[in-house]
């Protein structure tokens, strides 16, 4: 893999100009500390990924045959990491003169600098752990993202965890191994020990070359051959994940992917995306197109609730036996019904992407998150040009993620918990906190599902006595860790796991339902129910297709007959078959389609941050960095993916789809334009 010079190896010895030092010596010279550092680590990391690969086995699938290649790869990682940690105090120990080796500014130094490199790798270990448990990842994106919400973040790991215990234990344990070198006499070896310069030279220069190879040859692409994601992750180590995550959080789609000519793109797409009598704005710089409806439209108040991380599966209505909900179980037959609707992605800002521009995800993260992100062509866009208000309800501090920005500036009012505008932070809208005097519960993500319910309905009331329709996107919090919500509400115990925290959601749900039903506004006003994304969105293959299997309901639709859409779709088709479903004339700019059309084909874009994946019946293609794709079937049955080779057709409308994606926002083509005026009959 290291693809650099190397000192000759005879018989276990290194031959250095007539000079023989076993790799032993190296404990009785001034890098005993250094040396014994990177055998710790090494022994660490290598414990950590067996935790992993014990933890993950069931779900990983993997052989004796799979392990090996992880372990050989891993250790290549780790001792990458060790390198970078002990390389500048090996430059610092060759240029040490001798005479200052034992002195007390030396001790200093040498003492302070392993215990704090000791202490950040004990909370890179442990963070690692809690990363996992919550992922299945080494980490990545998300990680770096995180350390922006430090608030959130903390306070989660507190009440999920016990914080003082763990930080007392990383303390205690860095303290340990450090007591250990003690006994050991490496210290006294690393104070007093053979400092021949020739020697330090050698050892320097071996660690300086090898981290100069790691730096060029290793990168997490070379895990990520396996086509098993278990497999890919459990080769990675966590910091080394960390950096190349932090170089790689926005992807230039055209640098790193398969790409088609762009002036071909939309044209190409335009074709995809046609439907009867559609009107596209004339040129190839945008996807516009007038959409027309014969029948009268129907104007009902619209509230979405977006449940966190809530799968499918988690309803009876998907197999679930455990009567976890109940309400939705009972509205799913009371409802329209979406069975065959796939999330986008595995993050909360990748749905909201998806259901507010119904456009598919694009590399790195999520345009909620990106620079340049407002005055965008959205789900507002249209409610707007109805006469609708707009707001965006959040139980926490809508800063998280950009959320406020992103909605703050595409036309929605704010109603979250933040007090304050955060650094950044410029609102066309208006912002409205939900005060404390309104609050009967809350934890690290927000206040509980009821109480922010309780702020739709209040500002509901306002809106109707102000004779003005509504449109309100809802983002709910308690079915995220730390699973915690006001106690005596259901049978499972607040902060007891997942299960509870999916129960008490539905039990909210039902509150909500039961409050509302007696509004003057009720019986005009249809309220949706969708998930972000799924609760495990971690799997053995590259993009576990069964884990973006999300419910979708449409309740309380004026007129409508309950009834089930199961044909294939994705959150990007909710608002445009909606709107069908409403009868409405409208410009739009998204990709989504309505999927009750005739001519409708069911697929399905599914994503991470890097793999971007398009789902056509059985069929799933992956585009990857590298400029790879790869094509499956997907039995759905047992869930397996089988490896088949390329369909270029299939393969050029995935490119269409994603590269346009790309396109259209970095050059604007997805802003809301100030005229559209020229419109052309689609082909």
């Amino acid at each position: 893999m290291f693809a650099c010079p190397r000192p000759v190896i005879l018989g276990g010895t290194y031959i250095l100009k007539n000079h023989y030092l076993t790799v032993m010596n190296i404990f009785r010279t001034r890098y005993s500390l250094l040396a014994s550092f990177i055998i710790w680590f090494l022994s660490f990391s290598l414990l950590l990924r067996i935790v992993f690969t014990v933890l993950s086995w069931k779900n990983a699938e993997l052989s004796l045959v799979d392990v090996l290649p992880v372990f050989g790869k891993g250790f290549l990682f780790d001792l990458a990491v060790a390198l970078f940690f002990t390389v500048a105090y090996s430059i610092y120990l060759l240029l040490l003169p001798s005479k200052w080796s034992a002195t007390l500014a030396n001790r200093v130094i040498t003492y302070s600098g392993v215990f704090l490199a000791i202490l950040i790798a004990m909370f890179s270990f442990f963070a690692e752990v809690i990363f996992w448990l919550e992922f299945d990842s080494r980490f990545n994106f998300i990680a770096v993202d995180y350390l922006i919400y430090t608030y959130e973040v903390v306070n989660n790991i507190n009440q999920s965890y016990p914080l003082p215990y763990l930080i007392g234990g990383m303390l205690l344990g860095t303290s340990g191994i450090i007591y250990f070198f003690q006994k050991r006499k490496v210290f006294a070896a690393t104070f007093s020990g053979d400092s021949k310069f020739k020697y330090r030279a050698f050892f320097t220069g071996a660690i300086l070359i090898l981290t100069v190879c790691a730096s060029f040859s290793l990168s997490n692409s070379w895990a990520d051959k396996n086509h098993n994601r278990y497999s890919d992750e459990l080769s990675k180590a966590g910091i080394f994940s960390f950096f190349a995550a932090f170089k790689s959080n926005e992807l230039d789609y055209e640098e790193f992917y398969i790409t088609e000519r762009s002036e071909d793109l939309i044209s190409s797409l335009k074709k995809e995306l046609a439907e009867p009598a559609s009107l596209f704005q004339v040129g190839n710089t945008s996807i516009i197109r007038k959409i027309k409806d014969s029948l009268p439209g129907k104007k009902p108040n619209v509230i979405m609730i977006t449940i966190e991380s809530f799968s499918a599966d988690f309803m009876q209505r998907f197999g679930n036996t455990q009567s976890l909900t109940p309400v939705l179980d009972s509205l799913a037959g009371q409802s329209i019904l979406f069975t065959g609707m796939y999330a986008t992605g595995t993050r909360t800002v990748r749905g909201m992407e998806a259901l507010t521009l119904a456009v598919p995800p694009t590399p790195g993260n999520s345009i909620v998150r990106r620079a340049n992100n407002d005055n965008l062509f959205c789900i507002g866009t249209v409610f707007k040009s109805q006469g609708y208000s707009r707001t965006f309800f959040y139980g926490g501090d809508g800063y998280f993620d950009n959320m406020n920005n992103y909605f703050g500036n595409n036309g929605f009012d704010i109603v979250d918990r933040g007090s304050k505008l955060a650094p950044g932070e410029h609102l066309s809208g208006a912002r409205t906190k939900i005060p404390d005097s309104d609050v009967h519960f809350e934890n690290a993500w927000g206040i509980c599902d009821e109480d922010l319910y309780d702020a739709v309905i209040r500002d509901a009331d306002r809106q109707y006595a102000n004779n003005q329709l509504f449109y309100d996107f809802v983002m709910t919090t308690s079915n995220h860790r730390p699973y915690t919500y006001p106690a005596g509400k259901i049978d499972i115990a607040s902060g007891s796991g997942r299960d509870g925290a999916v129960k008490y959601t539905d039990y909210a749900i039902g509150e909500f339902l039961k409050k509302i039903r007696s509004k003057p506004w009720f019986n005009n006003t249809v309220i949706i129910f969708v998930a972000d994304h799924c609760a495990s969105v971690a799997g053995k293959d590259e993009i576990d297709v069964a884990h973006y299997h999300i419910p979708c309901i449409i309740y309380n639709l004026p007129g409508a007959i309950p009834s089930t859409i199961d044909v294939q779709c994705s959150q990007i088709d909710l608002y445009p078959t909606l709107f069908n479903l409403l009868h409405w004339s409208y410009e739009s700019n998204f990709y989504g389609k309505n999927v009750l059309s005739a001519d409708y084909q069911p697929r399905a874009f599914v994503g991470t941050y890097q793999k971007l994946g398009l789902l056509s019946g059985d069929k799933l293609l992956i585009l990857s960095p590298g400029s790879q794709a790869s094509e499956y079937i997907w039995d759905r049955k047992n869930n397996i993916q089988t490896s088949i080779p390329l369909d270029k057709d299939f393969l050029s409308e995935a490119v269409s789809y994603y590269q346009s994606a790309y396109y259209l926002f970095k050059s604007g083509g997805l802003k809301d334009p100030r005229h559209m005026s020229k419109y052309a009959v689609a082909e």
